[in-house]
């Protein structure tokens, strides 16, 4: 289908300073060969990742690596930052329109991107539950990087929602042990939710064959020491950006032999690089969400005009969520106005 009225702009959210962001109109190409046209139904603020972003604590050595597929802008700001797009194609290659797809993408409510970087959504995923696709792709980035073994323990540190993550996918592989650990006594409901044990880190279990952390503070790696076996390995989930981190190497740790590993969902886990693509992963990630058990992942909803306003909220910590989604459907008022221009 080619749409009959086109949108000739775009609008999209910035990130303009320190702490600040706002709405901006841009101009919206018109695809080229090979090239879709999405037209946007949800997005999903990645919090942990959107607030060093949102705060101006993106490390100057690690800006380029750290640079989102659809990057706008340049860090600190201003910047067109975010990932976790879901919308439907109207227009572009005939057997993608009308298809529901995830792209990696910023917050913005159309946007032109090459067809073969576009995810179709299986039927069985509603368009909202699709936006923590690629949440579960790191997930299963992480295990591919651990690969978990029949009967092992395991303990899963930081009930957030990459923690969270980890332990849904987990909880039906056939291991003797799964602890979900967090010091927030109110996360046990959120792992009885999800079907998986809780504990708070005073005890939880140890002599774990892997430890995952996801926990992004300095206790939490701590207790993940103490919880891996020996020989054990804790797989590094936490991104702490600007802020200095000290680990306990003393002590056991070379007695023990323990390990350290960081996983990072940037390139596709080595054991799996060879015989996998960025695309298969996401593939298998979006199949994953067909489990209504995900759902406890999304706990808020607003509209995309009042994003800015979200973001502040959660950066204040006045809002608390794991996965924040952006409904698109209201017509935007922003865009039918074309009161600000983009200024690039």
């Amino acid at each position: 289908m080619i749409i009959s009225e086109r949108p000739q702009k775009a609008t999209a959210y910035w990130t303009v300073g320190p702490s600040k962001g706002e709405l901006r109109t841009e101009d919206l190409p018109e695809p080229a060969e090979g090239e879709a046209l999405v037209r946007t139904l949800y997005s999903g603020i990645s919090k942990g990742t959107e607030m060093v972003v949102h705060s101006a604590r993106v490390p100057e050595c690690i800006e380029d690596r750290m640079a989102a597929p659809h990057q706008e802008g340049h860090f600190p700001a201003p910047v067109k930052f975010g990932y976790l797009s879901v919308g439907v194609v109207e227009q572009g290659p005939t057997e993608l329109e009308g298809k529901t797809v995830f792209c990696l993408y910023p917050h913005q409510d159309h946007y032109v991107v090459p067809a073969h970087e576009l995810t179709v959504v299986p039927d069985a995923v509603p368009a909202k539950r699709a936006v923590l696709t690629g949440t579960v792709e790191t997930a299963v980035n992480a295990l591919w990087e651990a690969g978990p073994r029949l009967g092992d323990r395991i303990a899963v540190v930081g009930a957030g929602l990459v923690g969270g993550m980890v332990a849904t996918l987990l909880r039906n592989f056939p291991l003797q042990r799964l602890q979900l650990i967090d010091v927030d006594p109110s996360k046990s409901g959120f792992a009885a939710a999800l079907g998986v044990d809780f504990s708070h880190p005073d005890d939880a279990l140890a002599d774990c064959d892997i430890v995952f952390h996801c926990s992004a503070s300095q206790d939490g790696l701590e207790r993940c020491l103490k919880l891996a076996g020996d020989e054990g390995e804790i797989i590094e989930m936490s991104w702490y950006a600007d802020r200095k981190v000290s680990v306990p190497l003393g002590e056991d740790f070379h007695a023990r032999r323990l390990s350290i590993r960081a996983s990072q969902v940037g390139v596709v886990a080595r054991s799996r690089r060879h015989r996998r693509s960025t695309s298969d992963r996401l593939e298998l990630a979006v199949s994953l969400l067909s489990d209504p058990v995900f759902d406890h992942f999304l706990t808020g909803t607003s509209s995309f005009e009042d994003l800015p306003g979200v973001v502040d909220r959660l950066s204040e910590g006045t809002l608390g969520a794991l996965c924040h989604v952006l409904d698109y459907s209201t017509k935007n008022k922003f865009t039918e106005n074309n009161s600000t221009e983009s200024t690039r």
